[in-house]
């Protein structure tokens, strides 16, 4: 997993919102303790902010260069596939253009 969460140079922040007791973000819980450390570990000058509140459905937002920002939702998704999700968000170079 090392290099798993090596962050595009574009990328400038990633921010994950979710519930901190609902169900519905328990598999985002679940990812950011199992993959938070590796991924500031990677990328310690980059921030990656968590945001808690109640009753909010998880998601996470990208922002690139420029103010360039994209999001996307993790209702519903698995760890897994909400890692797959985080991958493709943090390392796509093109969302910054």
């Amino acid at each position: 997993m090392s290099g798993k969460y090596v962050f595009a140079k574009s990328l400038k922040e990633v921010r994950f919102l979710f519930c901190q007791t609902g169900e519905h973000s328990a598999a985002t819980r679940s990812f950011l303790l199992r993959a938070y450390p590796a991924m500031k570990k990677n990328n310690p000058q980059t921030p990656i902010m968590m945001r808690e509140a109640a009753g909010t459905l998880p998601k996470v937002f990208a922002r690139y260069e420029f103010g360039k920002e994209t999001s996307q939702s993790l209702e519903g998704l698995s760890d897994k596939q909400i890692e797959d999700t985080v991958t493709t968000l943090v390392k796509n170079e093109s969302a910054a253009s």
